[in-house]
């Protein structure tokens, strides 16, 4: 459908470590449980309020997954960028069908940003799944430095 846009981005802690699993066909994944938070002040009894939704996050690009597995731990504070797909199973207990809504990073739109750092000199780590398989890639880099490699 032309004009369609399915992209989301969610700034968050995780709540717990990454899962990483092997898929059938040999490649990793990786899940990761996003909490992000809105706050408000209560009208009625001006009581500060808190409300928390927890969001599945799937990575599937390798490059993204080994950053994760390496990097990523339950607390980090992320920035990540992808689709919502909601996927369909039949829960093998009950018979009945289960749906679940998922934030895919997966091709060249979809972004895992680290905001925390580690020394207090180092900025966000930005990696993206069009970038994360170069290695030692400098994802810094200026982007005037690329026309002079344009041969047209």
């Amino acid at each position: 459908m032309a004009g369609s846009l399915n992209k989301v981005q969610l700034i968050g802690r995780l709540g717990a470590d990454p899962e990483i699993k092997q898929m059938v066909n040999g490649k990793n994944v990786a899940r990761l449980s996003l909490a992000t938070s809105q706050s408000w002040k209560d009208k009625s009894s001006g009581e500060r309020k808190e409300k928390t939704e927890w969001h599945r996050v799937v990575i599937f690009n390798e490059g993204l997954v080994n950053v994760v597995q390496q990097y990523v731990k339950k607390g980090a504070n992320v920035y990540v960028e992808g689709q919502l797909s909601t996927r369909k199973w039949k829960d093998e207990t009950t018979g009945q069908d289960k749906y679940s809504t998922e934030v895919i990073l997966q091709g060249y739109n979809s972004s895992l940003t680290m905001l925390d750092s580690k020394n207090s000199g180092n900025n966000s780590n930005l990696v993206s799944e069009n970038k994360s398989s170069l290695p030692n890639d400098n994802l810094n880099q200026d982007s005037v430095d690329l026309d002079d490699e344009i041969p047209f």
